[in-house]
């Protein structure tokens, strides 16, 4: 198997120490040694290759804690982007309308129009398509607009009746139908995700070719950042079907962590697994997923105390997925099966809903080292904090939402004080709670130096800052995308970080990220070094980095 010599340049290992060596030896896909190049030269075999780093940094490949591979692939290639400033450039609701009018004029009758990364938040209407608007654009085509945050969406009459929904349908528990105040007429909004149903899954209207064409898409996109370990963390039994599809002695080119619908067990691994899996050793099944609230967005997200500036004073501190019991008893059986949890938990109230669940079955079934996760932890407090070291839990934050949303925080979600806390990272720190960080893409696209920059310099939209003591070092925010990502999911032995025995999983970068923390985002992934093999070079780069 060939072997390659990294040398001079940064090297971050990103190990227990944060050691940089002089040098790296991989033989194939597996990495050999580290430490002083005169050392590592002189064992290297004669048919070496050497790669000059020339002064750039190496780093190991980065690890999506969490998101909805290869949801942003469907997205480019199959579905109507509607997403506003940063994200995309749909300000209005007119030129919404008009975009998914384009798509149903080349879409057969009767085939689903699907619009995607819609915020009411951001658009110059601040609300979501009514039933009205959405039978003007087609009512040949069922049409569907999910919102940016996956958590509620409108349609249009057509669209409710395949859904099955009618004015007489009730609410079901976690979801709600929107209904005209005075008439009671559906208004086609559907928010929760017990009410869209299929419709909010990320496979929805995907069949096995799309699947296969949205996966290589988003994968392309992955190695162009520097990801080599991505996440599908919402995987129901459709979208485990076609990952199921790829026979077991075949590379997707990626590696992929899938978190089953917490729901599917046991029947998943009592009666679909070995009948199905086939084996694929670039698929993991994972931890499995449990909600408890909503999105900040939409002011579902569940708060012990009242939203800022409320938009529905009918539920003043957001929406509540499930009950209490409910999840005590998800908890209780997933944890007694040994399975690992990850919970989607946006607001404090919901945080505490899961840190309960979890502590009354630690006294039913004591395990060590659990690894459970609670899933944004957007509003942790420190006394959740406090409980969750002392539970052994875990939490992925999603920084993100400081550029992106920081100043609706600020002014609407949250108001000024609380909005200092959004994602906590320092403060989990201080606590001794290990966590991660994502972009839970599709959500904010996946870019883990521009979310390492969320997480270190913590600037909205406009450039306000929001949280200084809630900063972390530009080292914490990468290990939190590698070692730490890796560490959260069991996979530390394997991945994440440049160490003897680990796979030659590595990108490399234009600059030291270290350097500089303010000038963050000027950093570029210049290649991707997947498995010891070049899968990405970034253009300008291809003459200048050489494998020789």
């Amino acid at each position: 198997m060939p072997s390659t010599l990294y040398f001079n340049g940064t090297i971050l290992t990103m190990d227990a120490q944060n050691s940089s060596p002089e040098a790296v030896l991989t033989e194939g896909n597996r990495i050999q040694a580290v430490g002083a190049e005169a050392d590592l030269r002189a064992r290297m075999p004669a048919d070496a290759h050497e790669y000059d780093l020339n002064g750039r940094t190496l780093m190991p490949a980065f690890i999506d804690p969490h998101g909805h591979f290869p949801d942003p692939g469907f997205i480019r290639l199959f579905r109507v982007d509607l997403s506003s400033p940063p994200l995309g450039d749909c300000k209005n609701m007119e030129q919404a309308l008009d975009r998914l009018r384009e798509k149903a004029s080349t879409t057969p009758d009767g085939e689903w129009v699907m619009g995607v990364s819609f915020d009411n938040t951001s658009i110059l209407e601040s609300r979501m398509p009514t039933r009205s608007e959405l039978d003007g654009v087609s009512q040949r085509h069922p049409i569907w607009v999910i919102h940016a945050s996956g958590h509620n969406g409108a349609a249009n009459s057509l669209a409710l009746e395949r859904r099955g929904v009618s004015r007489q349908t009730p609410d079901p528990e976690g979801g709600r139908f929107g209904r005209d105040t005075r008439t009671g007429a559906l208004t086609g909004l559907i928010e929760g995700l017990s009410a869209m149903g299929e419709m909010g899954d990320t496979d929805f209207l995907i069949d096995r070719k799309r699947f296969w064409k949205g996966f290589d898409a988003c994968r392309d996109e992955y190695l162009s950042h520097g990801v080599t370990y991505a996440q599908n963390a919402w995987a129901s039994q459709t979208m485990l079907d076609h990952f199921a599809s790829l026979p077991a002695d075949k590379d997707p080119g990626i590696d992929i962590e899938l978190l089953p619908v917490g729901s599917l067990e046991p029947e998943l691994s009592a009666d679909w697994i070995d009948a199905n899996w086939p084996g694929n050793p670039h698929f993991t099944l994972g931890p499995r997923k449990l909600f408890t609230d909503g999105a900040f967005q939409l002011q579902t997200a569940f708060l012990s105390a009242p939203y800022f500036r409320l938009t529905d004073p009918d539920h003043p501190c957001g929406m509540v997925y499930t009950s209490q019991g409910q999840l005590d008893a998800d908890v209780r059986k997933l944890h007694s099966k040994g399975f690992q949890i990850h919970c989607h938990c946006n607001g404090d109230a919901g945080a505490e809903m899961f840190i309960d669940a979890v502590e009354k079955t630690l006294h039913v079934h004591p395990r060590e080292d659990h690894r459970h996760t609670i899933i944004h932890g957007q509003a942790l407090r420190d006394d959740q904090l406090e409980r969750m070291a002392q539970l052994g839990l875990t939490v992925s934050f999603f920084p993100a939402h400081v550029y992106y949303w920081g100043d609706r925080h600020y002014d609407t979600f949250l108001g000024p004080e609380r909005s200092e806390r959004i994602s906590p990272a320092a403060s989990a720190e201080r606590y001794g709670v290990r966590y991660t960080i994502h972009n839970d893409a599709s959500v904010t696209p996946t870019r883990p130096i521009h979310l390492a920059h969320c997480a270190v310099n913590r600037k909205s939209g406009s450039g306000r800052v929001l949280g200084e003591d809630q900063k972390i070092s530009v080292l914490s925010a990468l290990r939190a995308q590698t070692i730490d990502a890796a560490w959260q999911v069991f996979k530390e032995d394997q991945r994440g970080s440049i160490e003897p025995g680990k796979v030659a999983d590595f990108a490399v970068l234009s600059r030291n990220p270290l350097h500089d923390p303010d000038s963050l985002t000027e950093t570029r992934v210049l290649e991707t070094i997947r498995n010891g093999q070049r899968v990405f070079a970034a253009s300008h780069a291809k003459q200048k980095i050489e494998l020789t």
